[in-house]
């Protein structure tokens, strides 16, 4: 199978936003569980079920909560209906090779494309149900998220951390970046996780300081080549 190269679709809002290029390969799903920890497992399960103190000792390994299984692999192509459900997902620990595309069709055509993003840190991606094809290359696996979640907003945040859900990741207020250069620093609101124009509240590509507010209303925080934020207000 061949290697595209993809755009990540970038939006101007009275500036240039600088897009990045990402290999986008289709592949399968990549597990990265192994027969041997499942045997490990199964094995340490057993070993609880003895006798004695190891009986206990095995009730409170049971009583761990497991490691949540992924609602969508890494890498691969996606049959929404089928394969992937209509929703919000998250992917975090990404390392700058992750690259996402929502698409209307199975074409591999530019036309096709609705939204995709490449992505350092921790990226939202809203899938709706009028899309047909979700395609993950090189990404952390991806969780649905609960649109009810409650968190504990941080009053700072990692400059090329990513996205950032407002009022469960960071809390609104106004925030500053400093000792920013070359324009590699670039900041969005976003009203949602759908990543087309429509939902970019504004943005901006800053050298040396930049203090922006995020409002109550706005659905999320992306920044990426950034120093560190911290809220001033």
């Amino acid at each position: 199978m061949g290697t595209k190269g993809k755009i990540a679709l970038g939006a101007v809002v009275g500036i240039v936003v600088i897009g990045a290029i990402s290999a986008n390969a289709g592949g399968g799903d990549d597990d990265k569980n192994t027969s041997g920890k499942d045997s490990s497992a199964s094995a340490s399960a057993s070993a609880g079920r003895g006798s004695g103190d190891d009986k206990g000792k095995g009730a409170a390994d049971e009583s761990r909560p497991a490691k949540k299984k992924a609602d969508i692999k890494g890498s691969g192509d996606f049959e929404v209906g089928s394969d992937v459900k209509p929703g919000t997902y998250r992917s975090s620990g990404n390392d700058g090779m992750c690259y996402w595309e929502r698409a209307k069709d199975a074409s591999g055509e530019l036309d096709s494309l609705l939204a995709n993003d490449n992505v350092t840190g921790t990226t939202y991606v809203t899938i709706k149900a009028t899309d047909k094809i979700f395609k993950s290359n090189g990404c952390e696996d991806w969780e649905v998220v609960d649109p009810g979640a409650k968190g504990s907003p941080a009053s700072s945040m990692a400059g090329d951390g990513g996205m950032f859900a407002v009022g469960t990741d960071i809390a609104p207020g106004t925030y500053k970046s400093t000792g920013n250069s070359d324009m590699g620093c670039y900041w969005e609101r976003a009203k949602d996780a759908g990543h087309s124009l429509d939902s970019i509240i504004a943005n901006n590509n800053v050298s040396g300081s930049a203090v922006v507010t995020i409002s109550a209303s706005d659905g999320y925080f992306k920044t990426t080549g950034c120093e560190d934020w911290k809220k001033t207000g």
